[in-house]
């Protein structure tokens, strides 16, 4: 899956740093101090937020406890990936970092553990005086926004999203699940050196540049529906689709040998459901070993399921690109993109043109597990912020 070169591009990697509202910096995983070269790349400027995203080649507990050292006054939130976002679009094997200036953010970051069993009502409550608090101590930054990554292994995103969300009021969230490449055995989230799995970071942030938080897809539903007739929501399995069995009646429906099925043909395939009158998607991991589905994300007896097509992947981001843009360009964007969206850009030989969109319009980020976009976790879409100068920055 690698788009451009990974780390033998050595050189390039670990010197590349971009300066703008955020500093944003990457590195080879091969490299044997790589945040000590990380932290020389972002620069001088003084952080209130490091984050950090890392390829599961390299030794997350390693690079956590190295971050530790480095920014021991700095709050450093990092998770695993299922691929990277750098400087030249889609990458593998870098650490990537992204620095927030204390000049221009407000943060507070929080570990919240065991989020399989979570007691809501106290992490409610810790998030909401968070949320207070923070903006009670920056006044003057009107811009805020939540950013959350969370263990994409955990079955649990679903709910945790939807718990949380009520607690920051009128503060958009987007976020992403870690990842661990393409074989699912581990995923990890770290906030100022302690790893974990089976949890989630949220970070609120506060700033003086305005922030736009976005989620898009490319996919147009069709006709063709299936309805859920048996399924194991706390495992995300759909044993039948139409009262047969799901992966063979799956296949039928869009068309394929069910004894081929693998993951190019659930990213060309996708199936969403409908939310208050937005379609979602509830995308497909896997067939177990019992010709059941395995869901990257919440699933039930009775959902209705539509297969959707796949528009442009390279136009659709073009185009959304250039509405981000409508009034300025961004200084930076993070962005938190689905593996399917990549293995979708493999398979239809466009990595390299979506990279250049995304290099173009400074992008930064990493593949995921699923997308959080306000109170969803939700796949196969890309969520992001986007950050501006304000009118008296861009004159200057």
């Amino acid at each position: 899956m690698l788009a451009n070169g990974g780390a033998e591009k050595v050189t390039a990697l670990e010197k590349h740093a971009r300066s703008g509202i955020l500093c944003t910096a990457q590195v080879a995983w091969t490299n044997t101090s790589p945040v000590t070269e990380l932290q020389k790349d972002l620069g001088s400027r003084e952080f209130g937020l490091v984050a950090l995203f890392v390829t599961p080649l390299a030794d997350f507990h390693g690079v956590v406890a190295e971050a530790e050292r480095c920014f021991p006054a700095t709050d450093v939130l990092a998770c695993t990936t299922a691929g990277e976002i750098g400087q030249s679009g889609y990458d593998e094997g870098l650490i990537v970092a992204i620095g927030f200036p204390k000049s221009g953010f407000s943060t507070t970051s929080m570990l919240i553990e065991d989020i399989q069993n979570l007691n809501a009502q106290p992490v409610i409550d810790r998030i909401t005086l968070e949320r207070i608090a923070l903006q009670d101590r920056s006044p003057e930054m009107e811009n805020g926004f939540a950013f959350l990554v969370v263990d994409g292994l955990s079955l649990s995103e679903d709910t945790f999203a939807a718990t949380i969300s009520p607690a920051l009021r009128d503060m958009p969230i987007f976020g992403g699940s870690a990842g661990d490449g393409i074989d699912f055995k581990e995923t990890l989230v770290a906030l100022n050196g302690k790893s974990k799995s089976n949890a989630a970071v949220l970070t609120l942030l506060r700033s003086q540049h305005k922030a736009r938080v976005f989620s898009l897809d490319h996919l147009v539903p069709t006709e063709r529906q299936m309805v859920v007739t048996e399924a194991d929501p706390d495992r995300r399995i759909v044993k039948s689709i139409n009262a047969e069995p799901a992966a063979r009646e799956y296949a039928r429906i869009v068309g394929k040998d069910p004894e081929q099925l693998d993951r190019f043909t659930f990213a060309s395939h996708p199936v969403v459901v409908r939310i208050g009158g937005t379609h979602h998607v509830r995308a497909i991991q896997q067939v177990n070993d019992a010709g059941e589905l395995v869901f990257f994300s919440a699933i039930d007896e009775g959902m209705v399921l539509t297969v959707a097509t796949p528009d442009n992947m390279a136009e659709h981001l073009r185009r959304k690109m250039a509405e981000l843009s409508e009034d300025g360009a961004p200084a930076n964007i993070i962005g938190c993109d689905c593996i399917l969206r990549r293995i979708e850009a493999e398979q239809t030989q466009m990595s390299r043109e979506l990279s250049e969109i995304m290099s173009e319009h400074r992008v930064t980020g990493f593949s995921t597990y699923g997308e959080q976009i306000g109170p969803l976790h939700v796949n196969h879409t890309m969520s992001g912020v986007a950050f501006y100068y304000s009118d008296s920055e861009a004159e200057a």
